[in-house]
């Protein structure tokens, strides 16, 4: 034992100090963590799912490090080795997790030196948690992201296949839930088309921010190891579409910055918004008054006292889970609001809420996509079991409402009569049809006269239904050509 100097005491270290693994920091501590701290400050039980990016993103690091002849050959190759046991323990259950070791981070870690020794204690040379962390949720989050185009994807798919049958059926289009212009339903199911085909637009976007990377900024003010973190992001496929690597350019920020995953969960959000609006509609559609669609039994649930009911548990469902996914939105902005530089603890509150956002979005448009276009039938290669459209209740309500009047408005107009004159005179032939209990299409052309005398018996053309669907030709119409046309649009751009 070296000699002692005046003024200090011995240093003497406890075996029991030196057998501490519990913790990364326990030879600076007099004490051990209460059980009770433990408990309230481990992650491990939750953030355990973020393992793949932990391995990835450490055997990206050990490769630099080996590269950067900052670890010897022997010591990168040893990692790998340890990293590849840990893998297969993980994905066959033999991995035990212990609270303990706190997170994903630390239980790793412990395996991995317990496996190959040393060599796995210099895996954290020029790196912190702080930035492994950092990356670890950004890797996981853009494979997640990957899996959310797919199934946004999928669900746009579907809503096209029952546009592609519903191209002629006409749908009673609404404003403040009163009938107003008579649709096509195919062209309504496509207005979602377009709305999810934003949120997939939305992802991209959040993917190109989220795919940057952290690490080697340390725990806050970078490193004095000679690190490449270039090399590490193009490693990890952290590049923009030219190839160019893409990584955090201020350690303070790479640390402590969690807008990526904001912004992830502003754009669930937005998608949850349109899954909501929808899941409405068809919970109005196939209520007894509406009376338009059915949903297959196995997305719907009976009643415990009436024997009658068959209630749309999934859309209703998916329609509350809305506002959970806007809650967690609420949640992260509220714990980012109030952290000053660099990295504090309140930031381990990311992941629960970014978890279930995730998951919540997956699971919705997983089922969403199966309930709206149905299972495949692998025997016949067609989908069965989506929505059961009831075209003739459709059209029947279409009638109901007077949907045909701007019709004649229009009619009138090319007759030469001033739009707000024409729109009065309309006004007036509506409450003749209200007084006489009767559609437009079915006042005699004689009392259709005494409104202008221009009208003629071709007005009767324009006041049908589907004289209305057909007029309205233009691009982003409900004419059928013109839904036809953005069938095949969505369809290309798909594949």
């Amino acid at each position: 034992m070296p000699a002692p100097v005046e003024g200090f005491p011995p240093q003497v270290m406890s075996q029991n100090q030196f057998d501490k693994k519990s913790q990364a920091w326990s030879a600076l501590f007099s004490e051990p963590m209460s059980e009770l701290v433990k408990r309230y400050t481990a992650s491990v039980f939750f953030d355990k799912r973020l393992w793949q990016a932990d391995i990835a993103g450490s055997l990206a690091h050990a490769e630099m490090l080996g590269a950067q002849g900052i670890i010897s050959a022997e010591d990168r190759a040893a990692i790998e080795r340890g990293m590849a046991q840990i893998t297969a323990e993980i994905e066959s259950g033999a991995f035990e997790w212990k609270l303990d070791l706190e997170d994903v981070h630390l239980n790793i870690e412990a395996r991995l030196t317990q496996l190959v020794g040393d060599a796995g204690k210099r895996l954290h040379t020029g790196r912190s948690r702080n930035d492994q962390v950092a990356t670890d949720v950004r890797l996981w989050l853009r494979s997640e992201i990957d899996l959310i185009d797919g199934l946004l994807a999928d669900l746009q798919k579907s809503l096209v296949d029952v546009a592609e049958q519903n191209v002629e059926t006409i749908l009673p289009g609404f404003t403040h839930l009163q009938v107003a212009q008579p649709v096509s339903f195919g062209h309504h199911l496509l207005a979602y088309v377009e709305m999810f085909a934003r949120d997939t637009e939305r992802m991209a976007d959040v993917r190109r921010r989220t795919n940057r990377l952290p690490l080697g900024s340390a725990a806050l003010a970078g490193t004095t190891y000679p690190l490449d973190r270039e090399r590490v992001a193009r490693t990890l496929g952290m590049v923009d579409a030219q190839g160019h690597a893409q990584v955090c350019q201020n350690s303070l920020d790479g640390v402590s910055d969690r807008d990526f995953a904001i912004e992830f969960t502003a754009a669930a959000s937005l998608c949850m918004v349109h899954i909501s609006r929808f899941s409405e509609e068809l919970i109005l559609w196939m209520s007894q008054n509406f009376g338009f669609i059915k949903i297959a039994d196995r997305f719907t649930t009976g009643s415990s006292i009436m024997p009658q009911k068959k209630n749309p548990d999934v859309p209703e469902l998916a329609r509350g889970k809305t506002g959970r996914v806007v809650g967690h939105l609420m949640g992260l902005i509220t714990l980012m609001k109030g952290q000053p530089l660099a990295y504090n603890k309140d930031n381990q509150e990311d992941k629960e809420p970014l978890f279930d956002t995730v998951d919540t979005l997956k699971d919705t448009l997983r089922i969403f996509s199966e309930m709206v276009g149905g299972q495949l039938n692998p025997a016949t290669g067609a989908k069965e079991g989506g929505i059961t459209v009831n075209a003739q209740a459709m059209e029947q309500a279409a009638l109901k409402g007077y949907a045909t009047a701007t019709d004649l408005a229009d009619y009138l107009v090319k007759k030469g009569l001033p739009f707000r004159d024409a729109h009065e005179t309309v006004a007036h032939a509506v409450k003749a049809a209200v007084t006489h209990n009767c559609d437009l299409s079915e006042l005699p052309l004689a009392v259709l006269q005494q409104f202008n005398p221009a009208i003629d018996k071709d007005v009767y053309d324009c006041l049908s239904l589907r004289g209305s669907l057909n007029a309205r030709n233009t691009l982003g119409g409900t004419a059928p050509a013109q839904v036809r046309a953005q069938i095949a649009r969505h369809r290309a751009r798909l594949g």
